[in-house]
């Protein structure tokens, strides 16, 4: 049968023989076959299956293509355009992390090596609140469990602690429990945390409150001498810097640089095999001081007993080397232990030997004799009559006591420290009194008064002295003798430590060295000298202030030591109170040097408003001018001179 095209219609054919229908399989009939049916009428062929065109279909197929590709695009371009930032940096916080590597700080020593201040290990307590199970949030009081297992540990409140490990935002998966606590401490935990451990174990219902409880590596400042020197040295506040003192001055050099290490992760744990890159930290240089922790003591202990003893609001004393100028101690009273801050008296806090500013009172007489000598308006034998009372200006001047005429060498005035004398004295040094003024300022100005020391410390005051054309009337006539003047406890000391040195004004240093990490050891700069007087000046004031120790008319009995020549003055000076800012109370001090006739140590005592027992300066201050000059010549090994005192005149007859 021929097929027929839908589109044509059959063509007619004429009949003829018809053709042996050829079987299956192309095999034409053998013989015997049974003869092919004759082909009937023709009927109509069935129609074809029609496929139909296959562009709408692949129309479909592009579209469908077309959107994906849109999709895949659109995605691409936002992770790598829109988002391209944040992705990539979680992509770099899960795979690398930058760790810094703290350096270590370095050590503060006494002159001897002897640590004041160092570093030892200790650990941050920090915990995961998300690693308590709901069940033991709602049910098992989880957080406060182990708040009562940690509190006896940690020294701290268990309410506190454990509000701590219930904290409001409930993803929050670190918070910190203590802070820079001993390896002791951590190992109390660990030991906690694995006794917990093995009883879940065993028992199914014991439940770890402490799995999420960690330990961060930190560091911890030691102060091995508690509150010993604590204004020179300082603190270490929280964030690891330097807050006050020399750790504040000398945190540079004292901290360091702080390294980083890098290295790639996988699941929480380094990837051995990416790499890593490490910059190692640096350590701190150690600082040796000029400071004697022996006489250090020997300073502190002194002053925070007669503190004590006259319910005083505070006192200090400097020990200073007069040859070198280095600062042998500074103690302060009250005191603070740099290393519990937290209990400490925050107005003790600092270093008040440095930062009071104070009238010094008649120890700064020995200014006013320094001028007078090195001008030639005197001699140590000038007579000079001391009346009862002293019309200046529109004041009346006095002594501290009452007396008759006196009748004084210029080396008994600085015996008996008397302010009318002084002033007398101190006349001389001009025609006019704006002259003798300005003679007198620039010896107070050489000598280092209204000026800073030279050390650099936090917070150090450089005290009060106004240019000699802004005194008022009366200032004219109590700067000579220490009033209206201001200092702090080392620019005083300073003054003596110049006159035991023969004139010549050494800065003061507190600082020997540093010693960086490969050992080697970096003095100090040499520190800055200035003359003051002519040596031949120094040693007649020297003779003089000897006077007021071992005259049994001086004011200064109190601190003989046996077997040496002592040189020293007292002082007694009317107070200004900080918080009034007028006069109440007084400054009681002492200074002087030792051996008088070849000085080694120079030692000043100051207290503040005493107001139990005695408040002058040579009852209350001159025992413990004793007291540590006494310690710091056998520490040093200082030995007698053996030589006689100069024993200069006091008085005249008239």
């Amino acid at each position: 049968m021929t097929e027929v095209s839908d589109r044509e219609p059959p063509r007619r054919r004429v009949p003829g023989p018809a053709r042996p229908v050829r079987p299956a399989g192309g095999r034409r009939p053998g013989p015997g076959a049974r003869p092919a049916r004759r082909p009937g009428p023709p009927r109509p062929a069935p129609r074809a299956f029609r496929l139909g065109s296959p562009r709408p279909r692949l129309r479909m197929i592009g579209l469908a293509l077309t959107l994906v590709l849109v999709a895949f695009v659109v995605r691409l371009l936002q992770v790598q355009a829109v988002d391209a930032g944040t992705y990539s940096a979680k992509a770099e916080q899960n795979r690398y992390v930058v760790h810094t590597l703290p350096a270590e700080r370095g050590g503060i020593t006494d002159r001897n090596g002897v640590a004041l201040a160092t570093t030892v290990d200790s650990y941050d307590i920090t915990a995961d609140p998300t690693m308590f199970t709901r069940e033991q949030l709602e049910v098992d009081d989880g957080p406060e469990q182990a708040a009562a297992l940690l509190a006896p540990i940690l020294g701290q409140d268990q309410a506190h602690l454990a509000d701590v490990l219930r904290p409001k935002n409930k993803k929050l998966r670190y918070v910190r429990l203590a802070r820079r606590q001993t390896p002791q401490v951590w190992n109390q935990i660990k030991d906690l945390k694995t006794a917990l451990t093995t009883k879940s174990e065993t028992d199914k219902s014991a439940v770890n409150v402490l799995a999420g409880v960690f330990a961060d590596p930190s560091s911890k400042r030691v102060y091995p001498g508690g509150d010993l020197a604590a204004g020179v040295l300082g603190w270490v506040g929280a964030d690891g810097k330097g807050g006050g003192g020399l750790e504040r001055k000398l945190d540079k050099t004292l901290a360091g640089e702080d390294g980083k290490i890098r290295y790639a992760q996988s699941g929480g744990r380094q990837v051995p095999t990416a790499g890593s890159t490490e910059t190692p930290a640096v350590p701190g240089s150690d600082v040796e001081l000029t400071i004697d922790r022996d006489i250090q003591w020997a300073a502190q202990h002194a002053i925070s007993e007669q503190v004590e003893k006259s319910k005083a609001d505070g006192g200090y004393v400097i020990v200073q080397d007069t040859q070198t100028g280095e600062i042998l101690a500074m103690a302060n009273a009250p005191g603070f232990d740099p290393g519990d801050l937290a209990h400490a008296d925050p107005d003790a806090l600092g270093n008040a030997a440095l930062q009071d500013a104070f009238e010094p009172g008649s120890t700064a007489k020995v200014l006013s004799m320094a001028a007078v000598l090195e001008e030639n308006a005197a001699t140590p034998g000038t007579h000079i009559t001391v009346p009862n009372r002293l019309k200046r200006g529109d004041r009346l001047f006095k002594d501290d006591i009452d007396h008759p005429t006196w009748y004084l060498t210029l080396n008994g005035v600085l015996a008996k420290s008397s302010n009318i004398g002084t002033i007398m004295a101190t006349g001389e040094l001009g025609k006019t009194q704006a002259e003798a003024n300005k003679v007198l300022y620039s010896y107070l100005r050489k000598f280092g008064l209204g000026g800073y020391s030279g050390l650099g410390f936090p917070g150090e005051t450089k005290g009060i002295l106004a240019p000699p054309d802004q005194w008022s009337t009366s200032q004219q006539y109590t700067i000579p003798f220490g009033q209206g003047v201001s200092v702090n406890a080392l620019q005083a000391a300073s003054i003596y430590s110049t006159v035991a040195n023969g004139g010549v004004r050494i800065e003061p240093t507190l600082v020997r060295g540093t010693r960086g990490a490969d050992g080697r050891f970096t003095p100090a700069p040499e520190p800055k000298k200035t003359r003051v007087t002519s040596e031949k000046t120094a040693k007649t004031l020297a003779r003089m202030l000897e006077s007021v120790v071992d005259d049994e008319e001086g004011t200064g009995t109190k601190a003989r030591i046996p077997g040496y020549r002592v040189a020293g003055k007292t002082g007694t000076a009317n107070r200004v109170d900080p918080a009034t800012g007028k006069y109440h109370g007084y400054t009681s001090s002492f200074a002087g040097f030792a051996p008088a006739d070849k000085p080694r140590v120079t030692v000043y005592c100051a207290i503040q408003n005493a107001t139990e027992g005695s408040y002058f300066g040579g009852q209350i201050c001159g025992p413990i001018y004793k007291q540590v000059m006494e310690f710091a010549l056998k520490t040093l090994q200082v030995p007698p001179t053996g030589a006689d005192p100069a024993n200069l005149p006091v008085t005249f007859k008239p």
